[in-house]
């Protein structure tokens, strides 16, 4: 039995981001993580159900474009800050480019954002997407290659369910402007010894995604932010809650951080 968690908005409209032949989920599925008993079809719910999209503003070296955050990832966790990794290694897929090169229209034009916004540090943007995968993506239940092809499996094609993930990902990071909403607030990158208090940026933040975020830095500077989510129905179909943090897990902060500018680094 999963723990209850607060859950603190609306349904978002993030209803099929993405899906090739996603679970027919009936409509009265529980939430996850608000489950009182064990649910067996995990095709249509999430044990691991809080999801967190995961991004990263890197400044030393510059990462990604200088008025966007980038993707970090997209996590299951176990509704208490716990979580799985590296469910299943003869899914840990090596080429994911060429899943997502062959994968039609749709998921081309994801692999074509991801080499803007999904990236690594080091410049090894494939292995970051492997990794993620490999991590991550193998410990969402409803990618299990069964979960295809109305339950049974027999209409899965080999490797959709890692396409489903990546447009997933990239679907509910284009709903998740940090930059943008940091900028509304009056939170602009800065160099030098400018700071924010960590209640501003973390209010400007849950003001827009409708609970609070889990914040990372670096010392005092601020480089990650952790959304959380729960989920009614598949991860490829379902619809995402804004939530509560589970647990205590996550980066930590100053009561004051530096944001500082992705070019200069003064």
């Amino acid at each position: 039995m999963t723990a209850l968690l607060r859950c603190s908005a609306a349904l978002a409209a993030l209803a099929g981001l993405a899906a090739a032949s996603p679970p027919t989920c009936p409509a009265d599925v529980p939430l996850s993580c608000h489950n009182q008993t064990a649910v067996e079809n995990t095709c249509c719910f999430l044990p691991a159900g809080q999801i967190l999209q995961t991004q990263f503003w890197d400044t030393q070296p510059d990462t990604g474009p200088s008025d966007s955050w980038t993707i970090h990832g997209l996590w299951p966790d176990n509704c208490d800050g716990s979580f799985p990794a590296r469910c299943d290694p003869s899914r840990a897929y090596p080429d994911i480019e060429q899943i997502l090169s062959s994968g039609g229209a749709s998921a081309s034009e994801t692999l074509g954002y991801m080499r803007t916004f999904w990236k690594d540090g080091g410049g090894h943007d494939e292995a970051l997407w492997r990794h993620e995968w490999g991590k991550h993506g193998t410990c969402v239940s409803s990618l299990d290659p069964r979960c295809y092809g109305g339950g049974g499996g027999g209409g899965y094609r080999p490797r959709e369910e890692a396409v489903d993930f990546f447009q997933t990902t990239v679907g509910l990071f284009r709903r998740l402007p940090t930059y943008r909403w940091l900028a509304d607030a009056g939170i602009h990158p800065s160099a030098g010894v400018s700071t924010y208090g960590l209640d501003r940026v973390q209010g400007a933040l849950a003001g827009r995604h409708g609970a609070r975020v889990t914040l990372g830095c670096e010392g005092d500077v601020l480089n990650q932010v952790w959304y959380h989510f729960n989920v009614r129905g598949s991860l490829q179909a379902g619809g995402f809650v804004a939530s509560q943090p589970g647990g205590t897990s996550g980066g930590k902060c100053p009561s004051r951080v530096r944001y500082r500018p992705k070019s200069g680094n003064a």
